[in-house]
């Protein structure tokens, strides 16, 4: 099951998204290290945290996967949004320092190819912070939050994907302790939980946080392509396709073109 744009829209603005979102940003801050003249890409739904951890960066723009659609940010500011796919992304080789990546891995059709199209627009030594659902925690059991769909991982599953990318995984973090309840008198417990959770069942946790490092000392396989996407409009107005007739005379013989 993929999530839909207006899903984490509506999510992030109920008060179990605005509690998740600040519960993670909490874990985002234990690893999250000051670049300076940083250029930071959110892949995803990263933008609740771009205009909180990008507020120093050099340049930031928030890619949205194709299939999942796109909604326009920064809200009043120039559009800093793109669609794209998901395994060819519209960066020149070592042009970006730090990808956030959010709700992206556990929908991503080749997670592989995704991960190496991210090691390939990384400069050397550039980071990767992922925000993926963690397959022991109960976040991943609810389908009525984002992190209900899509493939949870565990941290093993994780270390092994990134390495096999060419990226050697550092700090970790978790987040998302409380349980997904819609109660309100529940959701007024969330910091006792969370606290809580961190300290006697950190295992459980909704979701997994881990920075990797581009790593360079070994080569990643090159894909040939035989052609490059390019993505229209659902709802742009498509011709009519009319059908020709040519005939040449003398010869007896029609095509329909």
């Amino acid at each position: 099951m993929n999530a839909d744009i207006v899903d984490f829209r509506s999510f992030y603005a109920s008060l179990l998204g605005r509690l998740a979102e600040r519960s993670i940003a909490m874990a985002l801050s234990s690893l999250w290290t000051k670049l300076p003249q940083e250029r930071l890409v959110g892949f995803g739904y990263a933008v609740p945290w771009l205009e909180r951890f990008g507020a120093d960066a050099e340049r930031v723009f928030a890619f949205m996967p194709a299939r999942q659609g796109a909604v326009r940010w920064p809200v009043g500011k120039p559009s800093a949004t793109a669609l794209v796919m998901e395994d060819e992304l519209p960066l020149p080789d070592s042009s970006v320092d730090r990808v956030l990546l959010v709700h992206a891995l556990e929908h991503a059709e080749n997670p592989d190819q995704m991960l190496l199209e991210i090691w390939r627009v990384l400069a050397p030594g550039g980071r990767l912070v992922l925000v993926v659902p963690n397959r022991r925690g109960l976040w991943a059991r609810f389908e009525h939050t984002p992190f209900g769909t899509g493939r949870p991982y565990s941290r093993s599953q994780l270390t092994e994907l990134l390495r096999s990318a060419n990226f050697t995984p550092g700090a970790w973090a978790d987040s998302l302790h409380f349980p997904p309840a819609r109660r309100r008198w529940i959701m007024r417990f969330h910091n006792f939980l969370e606290s809580g959770g961190r300290r006697f069942w950190p295992l459980f946790a909704g979701v997994l946080v881990v920075e990797a490092e581009k790593r360079l000392q070994q080569g990643i396989p090159a894909l040939a392509r035989r052609s490059r996407r390019v993505l229209v409009p659902a709802l742009a107005p498509q011709g009519a396709t009319r059908l020709g007739r040519s005939c040449h005379l003398g010869e007896g013989e029609c095509h329909v073109a």
